[in-house]
């Protein structure tokens, strides 16, 4: 199991976790999931629900990743599969990304 904490604008928001393959959990934090005033990391994980799950990569979270001739460098580079989505994510969302979300490994 690997796991992230992720972060909305520097703020803990909540983790994501890669049970298997097949499964991952994003949970909003318990503090964060209460405070009203705190928005949703995205329109599709929004705070209608504390936890999600999914059989793939939620498609935020995806699409935070390079494609293409950046992705096949950036795999080289850090010696992960090119298919490895949560490993790729786990080393190149810390920091420097599009958007207020950061992803960071526990």
């Amino acid at each position: 199991m690997r796991k992230a904490a992720v972060y909305l604008r520097g703020q803990y928001a909540g983790e994501i976790c890669e049970l298997s393959p097949h499964e991952y959990v994003f949970r909003y934090d318990d503090d964060y999931f209460a405070d009203p005033d705190k928005p949703a990391i995205s329109l599709t994980l929004n705070k209608s629900q504390q936890e999600y799950r999914s059989e793939f990569l939620f498609p935020f979270f995806f699409n935070m990743l390079s494609e293409g001739s950046n992705r096949q460098v950036q795999s080289k580079m850090l010696h992960i599969d090119e298919n490895d989505h949560f490993g790729i994510l786990l080393e190149t969302a810390q920091t420097d990304v599009i958007g207020a979300v950061t992803v960071k490994p526990l």
